[in-house]
């Protein structure tokens, strides 16, 4: 193999140009070998293969060089993890790459001679970052298979060190063998019977194993178990916010345990409509599966909600865990839960949160294709995955059926076992079956390597059990820090407006910049779209190069009511292409209030809580007064910290003054009423006393609603919602009274130098 030829093959798999440093070289292979390459379940590299990540092309690259005699490394990187659009090209080399180099000594001591293996041999395999159909894939688009050394021989090459490993699920396994009493000869020989491998050829020895076991003998559970408790409470004694709680079994050994911060409940309180319960991962050396629970800000940021550990892996622990994160979060259950495919936990929910919809995360299901259908499908893979993500992206139930029933004919996937299980379960994560409901954007793809790389820094905190508790905590708090600095820095840089709508401007004096990004994208959109109308309040919109079909869009525009058929706007809480469309066609240059949701409301950094409106007259300029003060008050405060601390200083001294009057009765002229939805409706008035809690507290996340009170009628079968009298004087636009009995022109409290504040 070392006798090939390099030659250099540019590829575009989607459209876009490679850049020189993405060009690589593949190697000229003689007919027989692209034969086998092609027979053998692709175990040669070859340009425009495709892996789900970054690890499993690292893992295939192995075995292809411990097949071939060598091993590898992992070289250099384009872009960074977690900055921008993360890393979007990676570089292994032959182990051999490269040559050493000297470090100098400053002190003038010696440098031990020590012997380096790297000779600078050329051999690589280059991926780049693409995403077709909204999910971001590996593909090589480098590779050579060149040495200038000798390779090794199958006896030699798995003592590299780099073959000398041990997976998760190995360990694992090694565990549970362990547990079942096995000797350490008994469970090499079956992992060499279960992996296929000839004798004394598994990755690693039977002196690994028996250190893992050491390792597992060191670990003291007993006493880890109690000095954890004994965290817990300390710092449940430090800060009485801070919630846990735990399950002891039958021989007083701890069961179970969860805790969660009190920055995560307050979180939670803003941020819980949507919630990822993780439980795929485990700690080995103490056998406890771990549970995250994790949630989006308005932002688009991961933040904790809370961790468990539980001992068994069944429908009374998960609903044990379930139950306790109920009871952290003030009984508050989350609209919305994603969680991987585990039965146990599924019919968990199903119980203990029967009200909220649970749905499956589709990156856990996707990860597991190449392994379910490349071998089955062959060459047809690429085609039966694009019209998958087809079917998956769907608006109409019926739509997908149709479609789900060509596809397995079209592919003889009938009677396949994975198949039959995914229609099964596909209101769990079919997207046609969950648009009704709200889920912040947490089911694109997108989302599951910031979940992942999020979830990785509490993993590699399991040193030790008793410090689990107190390492989360930093992370958490050491995650709040790039968060507050990034939600500056959009502070400041000034948003680019792309197509001067009168739309996209409003929009963006409301929305965070992550929000507001997701509605440029569909402003941008739009104008691809064409509107037809079939009667006064009904539009049919379809792309431009379609003939039938499309989205049907009901628009009133007295009541300012609009509704869309592909259900973008209850999905993720942005109003979608196709309502923007009519939006503009209708010259409508503003988005109603009730459509710019608190979720996404650059001022959602505080807490609400249902409250009370004073419908009185007498009282409306006064609180339109006090709601401008509140809001130049926030806009002054947050330019410096110093500025902050008083804020928070004075405003805690009036409010305890206010508290110190009697409150009113319960009257008639009392309207209460509480948000039906904490993600999509805009409450009008803010209740102060949970904004001096959000400043004192310090915590950015939380959030303050503005918006209407409506009413409900009925229109041709369809709620709608009609909204009261609404006062056309520009610096009031309150409702219940119009321009002729405004307070803030009639009434005695205000003047004309008064309306200047405002």
């Amino acid at each position: 193999m070392s006798d090939l030829t390099s030659i250099v093959k540019e590829t575009s798999e989607n459209g876009t140009d490679l850049s020189p440093d993405d060009i690589g070289s593949i190697e000229e292979m003689p007919e027989d070998t692209i034969l086998s390459q092609q027979t053998s379940v692709n175990l040669v590299p070859f340009i425009g293969q495709r892996f789900v990540s970054q690890d499993a092309a690292y893992e295939f690259y192995c075995s292809f060089a411990k097949q071939c005699g060598f091993s590898i490394r992992r070289h250099r990187t384009r872009g960074k993890d977690g900055v921008g659009r993360g890393i979007t090209r990676r570089d292994f080399t032959c182990h051999r790459g490269g040559y050493p180099q000297l470090k100098p000594s400053d002190d003038g001591k010696l440098q031990r001679n020590r012997k380096s293996s790297r000779c600078g041999c050329q051999a690589y395999m280059r991926i780049v970052k693409r995403a077709d159909f909204d999910v971001p894939e590996w593909r090589i688009t480098g590779f050579s298979n060149i040495h200038n050394h000798e390779l090794l021989k199958a006896n030699e090459v798995q003592l590299l060190p780099a073959f000398c490993t041990m997976s998760a699920d190995d360990k694992s396994r090694i565990c549970m063998f362990a547990k079942a009493g096995m000797s350490v000869r008994q469970m090499l020989r079956l992992m060499e019977l279960e992996k296929g491998v000839k004798l004394g050829c598994l990755a690693f020895t039977e002196l690994d194993v028996r250190n893992l076991l050491q390792s597992f003998r060191n670990v003291d559970r007993d006493n880890d178990a109690i000095e954890l408790l004994q965290l817990c409470k300390d710092k449940k004694d430090k800060d009485p916010n801070f919630k846990y709680d735990f399950k002891i079994d039958a021989n007083n050994r701890l069961e179970h345990i969860a805790w969660s911060y009190a920055s995560s409940v307050r979180l939670y309180e803003a941020f819980g409509d949507t919630v990822i319960f993780d439980t795929t991962h485990r700690l080995d050396a103490y056998d406890m599966l771990l549970g995250i629970w994790i949630g989006v800000d308005n932002h688009g940021m991961n933040c904790f909600f809370g961790c468990v550990f539980l001992q068994d892996e069944n429908m009374q622990s998960f609903s044990w865990a379930l139950k306790t994160f109920l009871g952290f979060m003030n009984g508050k259950a989350p609209q919305t839960i994603l969680t991987d495919q585990n039965m146990w936990l599924k019919e968990a929910l199903a119980i203990e949160m029967p009200n909220t919809k649970h749905a499956f995360c589709i990156w856990h299901i996707i990860a597991k294709f190449s392994d379910w259908f490349s071998a089955l499908l062959g060459s047809q893979y690429d085609k039966w995955k694009a019209e998958f993500h087809r079917l998956y992206e769907l608006y109409s139930v019926e739509d997908f059926e149709v479609g789900w029933r060509k596809m397995v004919d079209m592919y003889g996937l009938l009677g396949n076992r994975h198949i039959v299980s995914l229609y099964a379960l596909r209101s769990f994560w079919a997207l046609p079956f969950l648009r009704s409901s709200f889920f912040a954007g947490m089911t694109s793809t997108f989302q599951s390597e910031s979940v992942t790389a999020y979830i990785q820094r509490f993993l590699s905190a399991q040193s030790q059990i008793d410090n689990f508790v107190e390492q989360v905590a930093t992370i958490v708090d050491s995650k709040d820090q790039p968060g507050a600095k990034l939600k500056m820095q959009q502070k400041v840089q000034k948003v680019s407006l792309k197509t001067g709508s009168p739309i996209e401007s409003h929009a963006a004096t409301v929305l965070t910049p992550y929000a507001f990004c997701k509605l440029q994208e569909e402003l941008l959109s739009a104008p691809k779209y064409a509107s037809l109308m079939f009667d006064e309040n009904y539009f049919i919109v379809r792309h431009h190069t379609e003939i039938d079909g499309g989205c049907k869009v009901l628009w009133i525009p007295h009541d300012e009511f609009i509704s869309c058929s592909c259900h973008e706007f209850e999905f993720s809480g942005i109003l979608c292409r196709h309502v923007l469309r009519v939006l503009s066609i209708n010259n409508c240059f503003h988005i109603p209030d009730q459509y710019l949701p608190a979720r996404w409301r650059e001022l959602s950094s505080f807490m609400t809580r249902p409250f009370q409106v004073l419908s009185s007259r007498e009282h409306g300029g006064k609180i339109q007064l006090l709601q401008s003060m509140v809001s130049t008050l926030i806009a002054e405060s947050m330019e410096t910290e110093q500025r902050l601390d008083v804020s928070c200083d004075q405003i805690s001294m009036v409010l305890s003054r206010i508290k110190e009057f009697p409150g009113p009765a319960h009257g008639a002229n009392d309207i209460s009423y509480n948000s039906p939805s904490d993600s999509l409706v805009l409450p009008e008035v803010e209740d102060s006393d949970s904004m001096i809690q959000s400043f004192n507290v310090g915590n950015p996340h939380h959030s303050i609603t503005l918006g209407k009170l409506k009413e409900r009628r009925q229109r041709d079968g369809v709620d709608i919602y009609r909204k009261r009298r609404r006062c056309s004087v520009p610096c009031c636009g309150q409702f219940g009274h119009d321009a002729t009995d405004c307070p803030m022109i009639g009434g005695d409290d205000l003047n004309g130098d008064g309306l200047g504040f405002l």
